[in-house]
């Protein structure tokens, strides 16, 4: 799904009119794709009614064509018209035609009328306002929302809300959110996802986020220019392995996580086992001696290094025991549970200074046998750095420029806060564009994680994840994250889609996870591989359905 500023929107609009799609055909093809969604997801629904909420700009047009459609399907269907629609329009005859009924809010004082249907009906299509808006709103039309917030909150079993585009009130550009915004269950966007849709507080309106055609040709140049996108299933299916039936365990790479000490065991075993679980071939863990004893039987699929250590955290000299095993590990681990001690920045240092450069290339980017490697040489694979090593990180000068290429980071807002020396709030005020530019800043992949996290590469390019719950706020969940990012990098994923893909899996099988135990508040680390494993099985399973043979 692309993700586009309000301007961005328009400009496409406008280059696809000039091209021949009209608004009207556009606005046609919203409408209908809305129906379709709304009628295929509430499907269940016995004698369905449904409310449409009319503003007088396109939105509303969208909500009449949608109106217009449902009713001809057998939906009791009443559309509340909050401005009146230009004259030489006929969406509103047309739905009548249909069979709907119209209310007109200059009839309606007190707005009992709109009241009294909130109460009743089964569905509610939100599209008073669109995508240009800005705050504050205009008195009438504060009024109407408040009153319908009021109406939907004083029903014990609330009605199911679909946005149009978006929730009516909300800011598309900053996310901002007037305070009676009507909280959807579900907002259909037309073409492309607004970015303002995944900030606070707006994320917390939106419910699910779907997106419909409006008939744009692939080729209009502005459409094509838009590469932000919000991750959806079909992004995470296309970046999964295939895993062959010949497969052996060399096929899914080898994943060495350097990870945890003696106060932070726990940080290891998740690591490990959500590597696994993600589909790694093998599996080593290095870890300060004292711990092996612990955690050997609780995952004895590892294969495990014992790192000498000082008091049970990695001591500085461990880099050494780490360099034989290098060239045979397809992606790296560095920081989960090691704390901050000395000895272990200290060991950070060591490890980043293996990394030998290439020199430059002579004339013809031909590079000469004496300027190549030398056997001794050694180059970090694929790294996923988290966690503490985030902190140490800063105390090593130049240490984006030390880390192997296209690493991928995976800093909470502190983190990223102690990466970058700005406040943790000027963070979370603009994350998309605090992302996008330190990973163009230092060359790497940036997953800045919370609700909806944000993944930002090198080239600039942002890919933002629609998932947000509390029952990922747990200790040990960073862990996990970490070590499926890692999986997929072993796997020979890109490090852009192995930080996005794994983000999208790690917050579904956070959500997997608060299905299967019953709430989120009880939700641990652990349970969070356990709905990854169920995640990927739907995964896996749906991609094996498509490409079955027919029988």
């Amino acid at each position: 799904m692309k993700l586009v500023t309000v301007a961005e929107m328009k400009a496409i609009e406008a280059e696809a009119n000039q091209r021949g799609l009209s608004y009207g055909e556009m606005m046609d093809h919203a409408g209908r794709g809305l129906a379709e969604a709304v009628n295929n997801a509430y499907s269940h629904l016995i004698n369905p009614s449904v409310l449409g909420l009319v503003g007088s700009g396109n939105n509303g047009g969208d909500t009449l064509i949608a109106l217009e459609a449902l009713a001809r399907h057998g939906w009791q269907a009443t559309a509340y018209l909050v401005k009146n629609r230009p004259e030489k329009e006929d969406l509103t005859s047309r739905f009548e035609k249909a069979g709907g009924e119209v209310i007109h809010r200059t009839e309606d004082n007190g707005m009992h009328h709109l009241t009294g249907l909130l109460k009743e009906t089964d569905l509610v299509l939100d599209g008073i306002l669109g995508t240009g808006i800005q705050l504050p709103l205009r008195p009438d039309i504060s009024e109407v929302l408040k009153a319908g917030l009021h109406a939907y909150q004083d029903r014990a079993e609330k009605p199911i809300v679909v946005a149009v585009d978006c929730p009516s009130g909300v800011d598309c550009d900053t996310g901002d959110a007037d305070e009676n915004c009507l909280p959807a269950d579900r907002t259909v966007c037309m073409a492309a996802v607004k970015v303002g849709l995944l900030k606070s507080p707006a994320a917390n309106l939106v419910g699910q986020i779907q997106v419909v055609d409006i008939g744009l040709d692939p080729g209009i140049p502005s459409w094509e220019k838009v590469t932000d996108q919000v991750v959806d299933p079909d992004m995470v299916k296309g970046v999964l392995p295939v895993r062959p039936k010949d497969a052996h365990k060399g096929t899914f790479g080898t994943a060495l996580l350097i990870v945890g000490s003696i106060n932070y065991t726990g940080a290891a075993l998740l690591a490990g086992r959500a590597a696994y679980r993600i589909g790694t071939g093998l599996v080593t863990l290095a870890v300060p001696a004292p711990l092996h004893t612990s955690l050997a039987g609780q995952l004895p699929e590892a294969i495990w290094l014992l790192l000498p250590h000082s008091l049970g955290v990695i001591s500085a000299d461990a880099a050494e025991v780490i360099r034989p095993t290098l060239s045979q590990v397809k992606a790296l681990l560095i920081g989960p549970g090691w704390g901050q001690e000395d000895t272990t920045g200290q060991f950070l240092s060591h490890l980043l200074a293996l990394e030998v450069k290439h020199k430059r290339a002579s004339m013809g980017f031909v590079q000469r046998p004496e300027e190549g490697n030398s056997p001794s040489s050694i180059h970090l694979p694929p790294m996923v750095v988290d966690a503490d090593a985030l902190k140490l990180l800063t105390k090593i000068p130049n240490w984006a420029s030390r880390l192997p290429t296209n690493s991928v980071l995976t800093p909470h807002p502190g983190e990223m806060g102690v990466l970058t020396g700005l406040p943790t709030a000027e963070i979370q005020k603009d994350r998309f564009g605090v992302a996008r530019r330190f990973a163009q800043e230092w060359g790497h992949v940036v997953v800045l994680k919370g609700a909806n996290t944000v993944v930002a590469n090198p080239k600039g390019r942002l890919f933002v994840v629609p998932i947000a719950t509390p029952a990922l706020a747990r200790a040990g969940t960073g862990d996990v994250l970490a070590g499926i990012i890692t999986g997929l990098l072993a796997q020979g994923v890109d490090a852009t889609e192995a930080g996005y893909a794994g983000a999208w899996l790690h917050g579904m099988g956070g959500l997997q996870a608060e299905r299967a135990v019953g709430n989120s508040a009880s939700v641990l680390a652990g349970d969070v591989i356990d709905g990854l494993v169920d995640v990927m099985g739907e995964i896996y399973a749906t991609r094996s359905r498509r490409t079955a043979m027919p029988a």
